[in-house]
């Protein structure tokens, strides 16, 4: 078992298979040693979950938990990408994107969700640069999603 693999199990997460594209795009795209990860929504055990606007129908500590899970989808994706988790050189960079109210300023806070996932499953490899964007409305009414790039590995 790789040691990112032992460090999710440790952490009590079973990576679910990609997601399949909701439109005309491909989850993934390796050019060179760079991973471009399209945007993963909150999906848990194959449903959406934390549907609706933070500040509104959604809290803070959900948008966090729907944040986490668009990670978890991610690594999915960087799993079926390149086979090997330790292929992983470094998160390089996060795109989130919250689904709020035009009142709601604390998308940082959300999208940590995701940021502090991959710094506990990736380490100092997981630290990057991030955006954390609110937004007025996402596909399917979903509350998070985040978009990822990713050094690979010769």
């Amino acid at each position: 078992m790789s040691t990112i693999e032992t460090r999710l199990k440790d952490l009590g997460i079973i990576l679910p298979a990609g997601a399949a594209p909701a439109a005309n795009y491909v989850p993934f795209v390796q050019s060179g040693n760079m991973l471009h990860l399209s945007g993963q929504l909150p999906f848990k055990d194959g449903k959406l979950a934390y549907l609706g606007r933070l500040d509104d129908t959604v809290s803070t500590e959900e948008g966090y938990e729907a944040a986490r899970l668009c990670a978890i989808n991610l690594i999915a994706q960087i799993k079926a990408a390149l086979g090997d988790l330790d292929r992983v050189q470094r998160i390089v960079r996060l795109g989130g994107f919250v689904n709020s109210t035009a009142a709601f300023t604390d998308q940082p806070k959300v999208v940590n969700g995701a940021s502090d996932l991959m710094v506990k499953v990736f380490g100092d490899a997981g630290r990057h640069a991030r955006s954390a964007v609110g937004v007025p409305a996402l596909p399917l009414g979903v509350s998070v999603e985040v978009d990822a790039l990713v050094e690979v590995k010769g």
